[in-house]
């Protein structure tokens, strides 16, 4: 299984793997091919593998709930 990854971050993971060298680029070349032979090119989508937010509480109890939790740098509590 793998993670499919969308053109924008493809182009961001190319802007940095451009800048290596040409023997790395080759060894990078055939790890990424020896991966595809051995585990088929199989995607997976991330939303596929998370859950669904459950929750009974209305975004009100939830939001005054994170808002009473915080605290400030000296440690006390703020409301």
């Amino acid at each position: 299984m793998g993670i499919a990854l969308t053109n924008r971050t493809i182009e961001k993971y190319f802007g940095f793997l451009s800048r290596l060298d040409n023997g790395s680029k080759k060894k990078l070349i055939k790890k990424l091919a020896e991966s595809i032979e051995e585990k088929g090119g199989k995607t997976v989508n991330l939303k596929d593998l998370s859950g669904a937010w459950e929750d009974t509480r209305d975004s009100d109890e939830i939001i005054k709930e994170i808002k009473n939790s915080r605290i400030d740098k000296e440690g006390n509590f703020e409301f």
